[in-house]
């Protein structure tokens, strides 16, 4: 999609999808549209299928053993669940960051390089350039030119999470997907992720699971809350924190529920 494209037209439709693990059936009738270069917050209590739903969107659920589906997610006019999807194609073009870090354990530059090299055949000296503008993108750079090929593992946990997001971008993907990208990092570290984030919004669509309800009012632009499975509210953030038209949303929100 390019710049051009007006933020009014989705870039992610769910459409009546239901998900089942084995015989428990964890996403219900989901219906939500995701706007590019926008943060979506996914909210709810523990369970409710908030992660279950990001996975879904490159689906890394496949991995999981006994899943089924029904019905369909769209990415940019492109069913990606049915016959002939390419799946390292899929989640190329749609990255994701778990909750812990998790560096290859290889050099930095090598992290980085990883995916380019993989997919893009590029000569060294183009290995480089990338691996030079994803590390800035994250804000790494500075930090790293002069030590690359030193191990990743050696890294701080809030370096370690830019580098996986370097890893991702590496690959120019359309969609980034974070699960709780946070939640193992001190709140000066999370600080820090917080306003990557918000910068990286201008180029990419983010999607975000968190339990912190002030983090996803802090950097997302649209917030949906989840509960059992079913999609209970979405719309824009400020207005389900403080106008929510459901009374179980305003009950989560505020502390009366979960």
């Amino acid at each position: 999609m390019s710049p051009a494209d007006s933020v009014d037209q989705p870039i992610i439709r769910v459409e009546d999808f239901d998900l089942f693990y084995g015989g428990f059936q964890a996403l219900l009738k989901v219906n939500m549209s995701i706007r590019p270069r926008q943060v979506t917050a996914i909210i709810g209590p523990s369970g409710c299928g908030k992660s279950t739903l990001l996975r879904s969107i490159n689906r890394m659920n496949d991995l999981a053993g006994e899943v089924t589906t029904r019905g369909q997610i769209i990415i940019d006019k492109q069913p990606i669940y049915g016959k002939g999807i390419n799946m390292v194609d899929l989640r190329k073009r749609v990255g994701m960051v778990f909750q812990r870090p998790n560096p290859f354990p290889l050099s930095i530059f090598e992290n980085v390089a990883f995916g380019p090299r993989l997919h893009l055949g590029l000569s060294k000296t183009a290995l480089r350039e990338v691996v030079e503008k994803s590390l800035t993108g994250v804000g790494l750079w500075e930090e790293m030119k002069d030590r690359l090929y030193a191990p990743a593992l050696s890294l701080t946990g809030e370096e370690q999470q830019r580098l996986c997001i370097a890893r991702l971008i590496a690959v120019s993907p359309e969609v980034l997907l974070m699960d709780e990208p946070c939640s193992a990092l001190d709140p000066i570290a999370t600080d820090h992720i917080e306003e990557l984030i918000r910068e990286l919004k201008s180029q990419y669509t983010i999607v975000i699971v968190t339990h912190n309800m002030a983090q996803a009012a802090r950097v997302s632009d649209e917030t949906a809350y989840f509960y059992l499975g079913e999609l209970i509210e979405m719309g824009q953030t400020e207005k389900i924190f403080t106008r929510p038209q459901k009374r179980a949303t305003e009950d989560y929100i505020t502390g009366r529920f979960g």
